[in-house]
């Protein structure tokens, strides 16, 4: 089974900050990385990504991550970065926005790694993401920080949202998304975390980390070309299927 730190956030105008970290994660036996630019990531290409990825051991995805605050803004940025070949995440704390998100193809996650957008969700929200197939994602960033009492507070709002999403049953993935270079753990270890204190099923808990992360990929990459119209639909040129 294929393990993937599905988010890590770097500055990629940094190089050698980049590379210093992915010896670390190689150091972890981390095989899978799914990294995203945190600054300016408009400037960043894919000759960029593939420098980087011609560097490492690790098998290396790329994201974008969008916060946009205004339906307006929502648009103006799927258009930019629906050109890429890349995993497009959302994060906002306004409905509207999430709910028009969750019915858009060009957006792959839903993202709840922060406590506040989490206690945004309903179980609208997720029935409409699970009938458009867009993934949620939570992150486990939240119950890492040193204040006790915000830490106690985070982990309270996320075994709610976990809950919600094992009676719901959407698509989702778990990622680390950790700050600090060393709360970074392997994927395998953060199932146990989630398993053990968050009461996600094992097989459940190890999808989320494998199996569901490679399915994401999988719908990333089949919308590559405009060759996608919908979930298990492509076209055919000819007698060929493209």
């Amino acid at each position: 089974m294929s393990y993937f730190e599905s988010r890590l956030g770097l500055n990629f105008e940094d190089l050698d900050r980049i590379y210093h970290v992915l010896k670390f994660c190689e150091e972890l036996n981390i095989n899978n990385l799914i990294l995203e630019p945190l600054n300016n990531a408009k400037y960043f290409h894919e000759d960029l990504f593939h420098k980087i990825s011609e560097n490492t051991k690790i098998k290396l995805f790329f994201r974008f991550n969008i916060k946009p605050k205004t339906i307006k803004e929502f648009k103006k940025e799927i258009k930019f970065y629906q050109k890429f070949p890349n995993i497009i995440s959302l994060e906002t704390q306004v409905k509207e926005i999430q709910l028009k998100a969750a019915k858009d193809s060009r957006v792959h996650v839903l993202s709840f790694s922060d406590p506040v957008n989490m206690k945004t969700i309903t179980p609208g929200l997720i029935s409409l993401a699970k009938q458009n197939e867009t993934f949620i994602e939570f992150s486990l960033a939240p119950i890492m920080i040193k204040n006790r009492a915000l830490q106690s507070k985070n982990f309270r709002i996320l075994y709610r949202f976990i809950q919600l999403i094992l009676r719901m049953k959407p698509k989702f993935i778990i990622s680390g998304n950790f700050d600090s270079l060393y709360d970074i753990r392997h994927p395998r270890n953060l199932c146990s975390v989630c398993h053990t204190l968050f009461g996600i099923p094992l097989e459940q808990a190890k999808n989320a980390f494998s199996k569901n992360v490679e399915m994401l990929l999988a719908k990333v990459k089949s919308k590559e070309g405009n060759k996608f119209i919908q979930p298990g639909v492509r076209l055919i040129k000819g007698d060929k299927l493209i």
